[in-house]
């Protein structure tokens, strides 16, 4: 048999020179400008997560902090730089793309373990070294988790709210997101955002704990509350927002500017008064909620959304915790006439979905057809439905 031949779509990094392949990405410079930050803050290990402040699933370009540092573009993965070294840890799904991305300026971790994180830490930082991370990037969940790692070690977990990959990328970071914020119409919904802010607020009334605010973090908790859509992240109909709902009033932290006329409209039609939403800069989320805290006061929010910079303003005995805020549990139980409208959806996209299999049979046949082109194809006969905003994510299709 032949002598299998070596893989040339893979880093080499044994190899003199290593040999790298044409979709890696060199490394070299963003590592120096980002050690030279470190050294300045006194820094020896920061971690870089996948994730952004809303704990999205997906992300926006602006956000992808990983990618840009480490060249790996899968959707999830952590990477730790050191003062020397720096090592990227992804799941199975991603180790070929990562051989192919990285250069040879990092290790690959083949695991995801928070405690193989920390043990990696433990071993090449010095005692008494400062661990520090982007408190506003890593849930409650995952920081305790780190905290733990460390926990017993002399090296301390540091907290800072300047973003340290932020400063590396400068002004070559992608700009924020200007594109329009829309109301969604009415014959979509089901309920106004007046009666689901009731609704909300009735649950406030009834719990045991008598909370005197809802804090919402989670990307598609305002824009439901609010019926509210944007595209500010590929394939998610959200908008970058926080929400602070209290008894007696309602702040919205977004960019105002990006508001719909009619959406602006619609938010302040209740002004003055407890229907009166008021718009603040979405950089002030932090500021407010503290200033909110120092009174007497019960913040109710969920912890699968919120970032541990946030959760942290709060005091303890002030906090209401579980692990879905009420915007998101009420989001999940859909009335008659979303029902009715998810069905019908559903029929239409199901139109799509045969004209494709159709098109299939008769073109497979003639060798034409490739995954990239079946994707675009799909795409197309969905786009081609009455009220198509596009599809929920990338058509991922395979063959043979």
């Amino acid at each position: 048999p032949q002598a299998p031949s070596t893989r040339n779509d893979i880093r080499d990094c044994s190899a003199d020179p290593p040999y790298l392949p044409p979709t890696a990405t060199n490394t070299t410079a963003r590592l120096a400008v980002l050690r030279g930050i470190l050294r300045t803050h006194g820094i020896h290990a920061y971690i870089v997560p996948s994730t952004d402040a809303h704990m999205s699933e997906y992300i926006s370009k602006r956000d992808a902090r990983l990618g840009w540092l480490t060249g790996f573009t899968g959707s999830a993965g952590t990477a730790v730089v050191t003062r020397d070294k720096a090592a990227l840890w992804t799941d199975s799904r991603y180790w070929t793309q990562a051989e192919r991305e990285l250069d040879c300026n990092w290790e690959l971790q083949r695991t995801t373990s928070i405690e193989s994180i920390g043990t990696w830490i433990l071993e090449v930082v010095p005692a008494e070294g400062n661990v520090s991370l982007d408190p506003f990037l890593f849930s409650i969940d995952t920081w305790n988790s780190y905290s733990r790692a460390l926990h017993g070690s002399s090296q301390t977990l540091l907290p800072l709210e300047t973003n340290l990959v932020d400063q590396a990328w400068g002004d070559q970071r992608p700009p924020p997101s200007s594109s329009e914020i829309y109301s969604l119409p009415a014959e979509f919904t089901g309920s106004s955002w007046q009666e689901k802010v009731a609704g909300i607020r009735q649950q406030m009334e009834q719990h045991v704990r008598r909370p005197t605010a809802v804090l919402l973090s989670g990307l598609e908790e305002t824009a439901w509350l609010f019926n509210l859509r944007g595209d500010d992240i590929p394939y998610n109909p959200v908008f970058y927002s926080y929400t602070l709902l209290t008894n007696t009033t309602i702040s919205l932290f977004v960019e105002e500017s990006r508001l719909s006329a009619e959406a602006r409209q619609s938010l302040r039609s209740g002004c003055p008064g407890p229907l009166c939403v008021e718009l603040k800069e979405y950089g002030q989320v932090s500021a407010h909620l503290r200033h909110y805290a120092q009174g007497n006061v019960t913040v109710w929010l969920g912890t699968e959304y919120t970032t541990y910079g946030l959760y942290a303003i709060i005091p303890q005995e002030k906090l209401l915790e579980e692990s879905y805020s009420p915007v998101m549990m009420s989001k999940a139980v859909k009335n008659t006439h979303e029902q009715e409208m998810l069905r019908a959806t559903h029929v239409r996209d199901a139109v799509a979905v045969i004209q494709f299999l159709l098109w299939l049979e008769k073109t497979v046949p003639q060798g034409q057809v490739d995954e990239f082109s079946g994707a675009q194809r799909i795409d197309a006969f969905r786009w081609a439905q009455e009220h198509s905003r596009g599809p929920s994510f990338q058509s991922i299709s395979a063959s043979g």
